[in-house]
């Protein structure tokens, strides 16, 4: 590109910029009545995706014990590209969050194109690695020759839509930052609507459609993610004007990058480190014998459920606190971690005694397996107590993410894990069986929720 080709439409650029300043609509108002707004809209959007999640699992044991296992195969590794999503996600969003806060609606719209292009390139790149890795891979995995024509006929058709599903996230986190959540929240929602639709027409064959099996559920997926991609690029670019040029000069693309980065990369590790700490409970538990792994799995398929809020107000808090650092509004970050601080400790305890009356009614709908329910009740009785400290280690988290600080973010969720679960892992089961695991998970929340709500609070200060 020729440097007057490339000064006319940077010109072009910038008046479309200046034209259209990007407001920050979460530097005013009732930090209270912000956050819930911008929260309610997520809840139902993660609502809607975990069903979808559960229902297709349902779906597919229907097809018997090979396809269950062939997908239960794809999880880690969906898994480890879904935390790059997410930490992609948080960068972005932080990036340009801090830029509508300072008022500089260019350099958001800038960002916001650079993220889309950076996760294009980062998803297409994996996916064809992990396309041509498939059968290698998930034999490492543990898969069986049985299992491997039906995972790779699955995954070879997940790694095509991937790129589908990685950019549209990237798009909502833009939308997030710009505090649209509610326009993510419809979007998330109807998505998995229409992906429940294509579910058993695809996979059971049904109004001519021929049964597709395992596979049908990736190839419902793929459609439902095209779908995805089109309306937010729509929306981004047409309805609320922040897409611009994608072809840039290569200095200011990679400094975009860098600040997306930046923030994205702790976080994308934060995000992995999650399923990490998961599979040591499970290594743990699985000492105690085959009924109470069947029992944890019980519980930790109804405590995402109970931390939907959680999830969505830790989403919400980093372009809160981006906009309102752009903005140097510090007193209302004070504010804000005041009203996470309450909310997490009052709902964190509804949950705790919900659970303690109602978990034994919710566990029994998993089965009849005695020792392995009386595992999942004890897990619903002791760990909730501790809910609200993990739900304030989330938002934190989401805080130091918006403020361009991820690496305390990263800190926390490592040292969950390393230097303070670990420990009191051991020392539990030690002295107390499973039931003394059960009891260090719950003090490791504790503690850490202790040392996060600290540290932001210190960081807060120094601003």
């Amino acid at each position: 590109m020729t440097d007057s080709l490339y000064n006319s439409i940077f010109a072009k650029e910038v008046g479309n910029s200046m034209a259209v300043p990007i407001q920050a609509t979460l530097i005013e108002g009732r930090v209270s009545d912000q956050l819930r707004t911008l929260a309610m809209p997520l809840i139902l959007g993660l609502m809607a995706t975990m069903s979808l999640n559960a229902i297709e699992t349902v779906f597919i044991a229907h097809l018997g014990a090979d396809p269950l296992a062939a997908f239960s195969f794809t999880f880690p590794v969906i898994m480890v590209l879904t935390s790059l999503s997410i930490g992609l996600g948080a960068g972005t969003s932080s990036a340009i969050s801090r830029a509508i806060g300072e008022g500089d609606s260019h350099r958001a719209r800038r960002l916001a194109t650079d993220a889309m292009t950076l996760t294009l390139i980062i998803s297409v790149c994996f996916c064809l690695l992990g396309w041509m890795t498939i059968k290698p891979l998930f034999r490492l995995l543990g898969a069986t020759d049985i299992l491997i024509p039906q995972i790779s006929a699955y995954m070879a058709i997940w790694y095509i839509s991937a790129p589908f599903l990685m950019v549209p996230m990237v798009c909502l986190s833009s939308l997030r930052a710009m505090g649209m959540s509610r326009v993510q929240g419809y979007l998330m929602s109807g998505a998995a609507l229409f992906n429940l639709m294509l579910d058993p027409i695809l996979i059971f064959g049904y109004f001519g459609v021929p049964a597709m099996g395992l596979k049908g559920a990736a190839v419902a997926a793929l459609i439902t993610r095209i779908f995805m991609i089109t309306i937010a690029i729509y929306i981004l670019h047409f309805r609320v004007h922040m897409l611009v040029n994608p072809f840039h000069r290569w200095v200011d693309l990679k400094k975009s990058w860098a600040t997306i980065i930046e923030v994205g990369a702790p976080a994308m590790v934060a995000n992995v480190i999650i399923p990490f700490a998961s599979a040591i409970v499970v290594a743990m538990v699985a000492t105690h014998g085959v009924d109470a792994v069947a029992g944890l799995g019980i519980a930790m398929r109804i405590e995402p459920l109970a931390l939907i809020v959680f999830y969505a107000l830790s989403g919400v808090v980093g372009p809160f606190f981006g906009q309102n650092l752009g903005a140097g509004k510090i007193d209302r970050l004070n504010e804000a971690l005041n009203v996470l601080t309450r909310f997490c400790i009052v709902f964190g305890i509804f949950l705790a005694i919900i659970l303690a009356i109602f978990g034994s009614k919710i566990v029994g709908l998993f089965g009849d397996h005695q020792s392995a329910i009386q595992t999942a009740i004890a897990y619903l009785l002791i760990v909730p107590v501790s809910y609200g400290a993990y739900g304030l280690v989330m938002s934190v988290n989401g805080a130091f993410n918006g403020l361009g600080r991820p690496w305390p973010a990263m800190m926390i969720s490592a040292g969950r894990v390393f230097y303070v679960y670990l420990p009191l892992a051991w020392l539990g089961q030690y002295f107390g069986g499973l039931y003394g695991l059960f009891v260090a998970t719950s003090l490791a929340n504790l503690l850490l929720g202790c040392w996060a709500w600290y540290w932001l609070k210190k960081t807060i200060h120094t601003l």
